[in-house]
């Protein structure tokens, strides 16, 4: 769709004037950079000499970042451990000016966290620390007062599942429910075991690999007509499907399908794509976005993003300088210019 850009300006000054609750699963990215010229005498590895490590933000926690980076004010609702990595995530959380004081520390319980060995840009090893059973008893209800208390001082709710347990199914319900009862639209980004379970989500934004195992059949691209029929499947206002390198399908309540192509032809790294179309997606949203809106803002965002190594933030002006350079492009090619 064609979004003017005096609109756009309105949609990312009324952004900042929203306040957004993230509700799910926080995740600390660590990344130990190093080099290598060697194989250890141990076993057929390379042998890292670290010079560098760096900690960021993930899941839930990223898509707060990102939510923080257009200016909004976010209440982030999630659980780490009480663990050196938890402390992390605190220390990261302070230097981007979010709050923890709506995490929930659970003795015993490893903070998910996903430590990356890099070298000479390549990764070499991913070790992931976490554990996925659901909370339960008082962890549960201490979690759900939590995430309603910032639901009712909040313009949007984003739930961000990665299946770390952080939203077991009868929350999903409450949040959804509550949300719906307030007028606060919902954007829901799912993982595989909890996926049927985000009826009544105003966005429901899997990616395509997702979709394909929920439904149990290939989403064939050339043929988007059938799409229309997993917004009945799964009984939510709209399917923002994301496709990677070839952008994102947007299928309406009214069952109109909008192929939403990618920008970018320089991509350096996908981590956190997902995280950043759900922040900035559910943020348009809150600051008054039709749905085409919101996806289309998403999209720039997105294509910013990609071109970042890592899981990173985008930032307001980042998305106003990708709006003016594929204006300026498509200008030039009405003009009889090569893009």
């Amino acid at each position: 769709m064609a979004l003017r850009r005096d609109r756009l300006l309105e949609l990312l000054a009324g952004a900042a004037e929203c306040r957004i609750a993230v509700v799910g699963d926080v995740m600390l990215d660590r990344y130990l950079l190093g080099d290598t010229d060697r194989l250890s005498p141990e076993a057929p590895v390379p042998v890292v000499n670290v010079t560098q490590t760096r900690a960021t933000l993930g899941g839930a926690a990223n898509v707060a970042s990102n939510v923080r980076a257009m200016g909004a004010e976010c209440a982030l609702v999630g659980v780490i451990g009480d663990d050196p990595s938890g402390a992390s995530i605190r220390i990261e959380l302070a230097g981007q000016g979010l709050s923890d004081a709506r995490l929930l520390e659970v003795a015993g319980r490893p903070t998910t966290s996903k430590t990356r060995l890099v070298s000479r840009g390549q990764q070499i090893v991913r070790i992931d620390e976490e554990v996925e059973r659901f909370l339960t008893g008082d962890d549960l209800a201490r979690f759900e007062q939590m995430a309603l208390d910032a639901l009712s001082e909040s313009d949007g709710l984003l739930l961000q599942d990665y299946n770390k347990g952080a939203l077991p199914p009868p929350l999903i319900r409450t949040l959804i429910e509550a949300a719906r009862k307030s007028g606060v639209p919902v954007v829901a980004d799912p993982k595989f075991r909890q996926f049927f379970d985000y009826a009544g989500a105003t966005v429901f934004k899997p990616n395509r690999r997702e979709l394909e195992a929920a439904l149990g059949a290939r989403v064939d691209l050339g043929h988007r007509e059938a799409l229309p029929d997993a917004i009945t499947q799964l009984n939510v206002d709209n399917l923002l499907l994301t496709l990677g390198g070839d952008g994102m399908i947007l299928v309406t309540q009214d069952k109109e399908v909008t192929h939403i192509p990618s920008l970018t032809r320089g991509v350096s790294d996908v981590s956190g794509a997902g995280d950043t179309v759900t922040a900035w997606v559910g943020t348009m949203l809150a600051a008054g976005a039709t749905i085409q809106e919101a996806a289309a803002v998403a999209n720039y965002a997105a294509n910013v993003e990609v071109t970042k190594p890592g899981v990173a933030t985008v930032s307001v002006e980042e998305v106003l300088g990708v709006y003016d350079t594929r204006h300026d492009q498509i200008g030039r090619w009405r003009r009889g210019g090569v893009i």
